[in-house]
């Protein structure tokens, strides 16, 4: 494996949403001394674009994209897009549809503006990519689950993937098998392993079922960009739970 996938390793905020409330850019700092080289982006957490894109500046972190509510990208995109410019991304992803969107019309609905606004900014070289969880999984629409709904792999659907490998092994499907289809429609990927008991609960990467070595593999062979690591919930300090799974990526890359 490659050893420069380690600059594609991306550690996504909101794992430590609580901490940048407090302090964006000191939280900036502990990630850069890590070794991570890339955030991505998951609110502004009581801070200005301003004081995010000069934390950005100062540690050299790149941005791997921007989760954006799907509220604001239908009524906000004007400052979405002032953001994004800031930070020097061109990937919005949607991170989640509420609760009374998880229906055939709801899904169908949001596939339609999500093509609609990737056509729109199709120009500006912007991406729109869907990240899923367990519940996509649940439902049918049009004779496929309603994540492989979203994601379709055709020319008429410009969603891209951001397929989430825990919530796909949550949702009792096989990781590697799933993302396949989506060779070079996943600019991003989301990292978060699951823990080997019957909590099946969110594990630093390295600690627990999911096996992330063909994972990597594929990525490097089939577009993917940034592979970001997320851990909804942590045992303790989440700032010790990124470093442990970045340690354990980077022994994985460095055994290879």
């Amino acid at each position: 494996m490659n050893p420069s996938i380690k600059q594609k390793f991306a550690a996504q905020l909101y794992t430590l949403r609580n901490e940048l409330e407090q302090d964006f850019p000191g939280t900036l700092r502990k990630l850069k001394a890590m070794g991570w080289a890339a955030v991505q982006i998951s609110g502004l957490r009581n801070h200005t674009k301003e004081q995010i894109y000069a934390a950005l500046q100062e540690t050299g972190l790149k941005t791997a994209g921007m989760h954006v509510s799907l509220e604001r990208l239908q009524t906000d995109l004007e400052e979405v897009l002032a953001e994004a410019e800031l930070f020097q991304t061109k990937d919005l992803i949607c991170p989640v549809i509420m609760d009374d969107m998880r229906n055939v019309e709801g899904y169908r609905s949001v596939r339609s503006f999500l093509n609609e606004l990737a056509d729109q900014l199709a120009a500006d070289g912007y991406r729109i990519s869907y990240h899923n969880h367990a519940f996509e999984l649940e439902l049918q629409v049009d004779g496929k689950t309603a994540l492989e709904y979203m994601l379709e792999p055709t020319d008429s659907n410009a969603v891209l993937a951001e397929v989430d490998v825990y919530w796909v092994k949550k949702g009792g499907y096989d990781p590697i098998t799933f993302i396949k289809p989506y060779a070079n429609r996943m600019p991003i990927i989301h990292l978060k392993d699951m823990s080997n008991d019957e909590r099946m609960f969110y594990a630093e990467i390295g600690t627990g079922t999911i096996d992330f070595a063909p994972i990597l593999n594929w990525g490097e062979s089939n577009g993917v960009e940034w592979y970001a690591v997320e851990q909804d919930e942590c045992p303790g300090n989440p700032l010790d739970s990124l470093q442990l799974s970045l340690n354990n990526l980077n022994k994985l890359v460095e055994c290879r």
